[in-house]
């Protein structure tokens, strides 16, 4: 009988978890707290973040808290497509505008009235599609190609990139006019190395979600598996995560993944260093976390605090209860 397991299961999941997004960091319990008013409101959001820090699920949470979930959510990937077709996408076009343009087209804009446009990588927009969307920005409408009237436009942009745009306007690379209207609430995803405690949860859920998909009753994962995902950097964060997990169920049938079950270049890697001779790899990465952290702000814990996203007073109680030399 596992309903005390699974009781209990629920009842952190509702702690750690807004809508697909689970953490228990104190940097993205930070945002959680936030998430309620940003989503009620209507203003312009600017997430940061490198590659697979989960930004389209950020903005994804952001839409169904909000006054808009009712409405369509579309994404678009902004790197994906050349100007001329990123425009047609976005802004439709009518027919005769352009050769193979047999018919009226209307764009995401009119698609998602009244709901949310998510635009990732808007790093990757040349100037000339920045001046067209800073125009539907300010005005709130915006022309279809081939047209000679004007739409209004009732919807809310996110906008995403994992570039950083302030330098990108500073070199001239990015409109600093768009750049303002877009980044009228900013959040900033911090990667998954910098948020280690987060790994048992995300993998609990992983295992949830593929045992649901794939008809499978995975248990879970070992200590040694545990063990070597906390050693392991992730450059490729919570999607390389998704991944290694993803590798070890086509692998194991039943009961826990152990080592054999992980892609070569983690069953192979190293267990991590033991700061303080603890065995709990959930406590090791918490200490190197804060260690990385001073080491990175020459040992100053004002400086370490903010880098992490917590008050220093939380980390002073961190630093005690963890033994961590200074």
């Amino acid at each position: 009988d596992h309903s005390l397991v699974e009781e209990l299961r629920k009842e952190l999941s509702t702690r750690f978890r807004v809508e697909d997004i689970v953490s228990c960091s104190d940097a993205m319990n930070n945002i959680f707290k936030i998430l309620p008013q940003i989503s009620d409101s209507d203003s312009s959001v600017l997430i940061e973040g490198e590659t697979g820090t989960g930004k389209e699920l950020m903005a994804r949470a952001i839409h169904n808290m909000s006054p808009r979930k009712d409405k369509p959510f579309i994404a678009i990937n902004c790197g994906a497509l050349p100007d001329t077709l990123l425009e047609s996408e976005l802004f439709g076009y009518k027919k005769g505008a352009f050769t193979n343009a047999v018919k009226d087209k209307p764009g995401q804009f009119a698609l998602a009235d009244g709901g949310t446009i998510f635009l990732d990588e808007i790093g990757e927009t040349s100037q000339a599609f920045q001046v067209s969307l800073l125009r539907v920005l300010q005005e709130h409408e915006f022309t279809p190609l081939g047209s000679l009237s004007k739409e209004k436009s009732n919807i809310r942009i996110i906008a995403a990139t994992n570039k950083n745009l302030s330098e990108m306007v500073s070199l001239a690379k990015f409109r600093q006019d768009l750049y303002y209207r877009i980044n009228v609430i900013r959040l900033t995803l911090p990667p998954l190395r910098q948020r280690m405690e987060d790994v048992p949860l995300l993998v609990d859920r992983f295992v949830q979600k593929l045992n649901a998909l794939q008809g499978k009753y995975i248990q879970g994962i070992d200590q040694s598996v545990l063990q070597a995902l906390m050693a392991h950097e992730f450059p490729g964060n919570i999607r390389e995560l998704e991944n290694v997990i993803e590798h070890a169920f086509v692998l194991c049938s039943e009961g826990f993944i152990d080592s054999s079950h992980l892609p070569g270049f983690l069953a192979a890697a190293p267990s991590m260093p033991r700061p303080g001779g603890s065995d709990d790899p959930v406590k090791n990465a918490q200490i190197k976390l804060i260690t990385d952290a001073l080491a990175r702000n020459n040992n100053n814990k004002n400086a370490a605090a903010k880098d992490l996203g917590i008050h220093k007073s939380t980390l002073f109680r961190r630093i005690k209860k963890l033994g961590i030399p200074l």
